[in-house]
């Protein structure tokens, strides 16, 4: 999902300027709203490690140029489903900074898109998590189907905010298009891998029942509404 540099330039960066303040300022709410339920060890705890999972992904797990992105496996519903909303936002939000600190200099002017693009997704995710998942179902219960339907909302959510930002900023020329279909129809093929990494994980976390009740992660991981 990092946008190549050059797609948007100049004036339309503007843009992704306004987008990615709306969206660290619904992070920032996310996690004072969690400060306030859970505490500040907790809401820092979980930040950090979904933080360090994130530059991992971003830098260990296979990633691939394809048209006008690349594939990254982010596993967004993951962070989201073990740590919860405000973790999981900041964790995308820091792991991003640091791989461009880091590793990808030249990503950073593109900060502000890329963030855009991987935390409006999942803000979409965490709201259609509250209307599919019932209130009496820990998040180690869920099954398949709710798994796949919240890695559609977020992948899809990533693909659609892509396309937004190539075409913004390259047109609607017949080559772009088919550079982002070609991205789109590459990205799409994580919709089958990550639930099944999912179920997986919280099949781990329901076995260890040592974290239940851990600060290391969400209560409702375990616990019913």
């Amino acid at each position: 999902m990092h946008i190549e540099p050059g797609i948007v330039d100049g004036a339309k960066m503007a843009l992704s300027y306004a987008t990615a303040t709306a969206a660290l300022g619904l992070t920032a709410k996310a996690a004072l709203d969690m400060l306030k339920r859970d505490g500040l060890a907790a809401l820092a705890l979980r930040s950090l490690l979904a933080t360090a999972l994130v530059f991992c992904f971003f830098e260990v797990l296979p990633h691939h140029p394809v048209g006008v992105s690349e594939v990254h496996l982010i596993l967004g519903t993951t962070l989201l489903l073990l740590f919860g909303l405000a973790p999981a936002a900041i964790g995308l939000a820091g792991g991003l900074l640091v791989q461009g600190l880091l590793f990808a200099p030249f990503d950073l002017p593109q900060y502000g898109i890329n963030i855009t693009t991987l935390l409006v997704p999942l803000f979409a995710a965490a709201a259609l998590a509250k209307k599919i998942i019932p209130a009496d179902t820990a998040y180690v219960d869920i099954g398949y189907k709710q798994a796949l339907q919240l890695s559609l909302a977020y992948q899809g959510g990533i693909v659609a905010w892509v396309a937004f930002w190539a075409i913004y900023g390259q047109g609607v020329g017949a080559a772009n298009l088919g550079e982002v279909a070609r991205f789109g129809a590459a990205y799409m093929s994580v919709v089958l891998v990550e639930p099944l990494i999912d179920l997986a994980l919280l099949a781990a976390a329901k076995a260890g029942r040592g974290l239940r009740g851990s600060p290391l992660v969400h209560r409702r991981l375990h616990q019913p509404a």
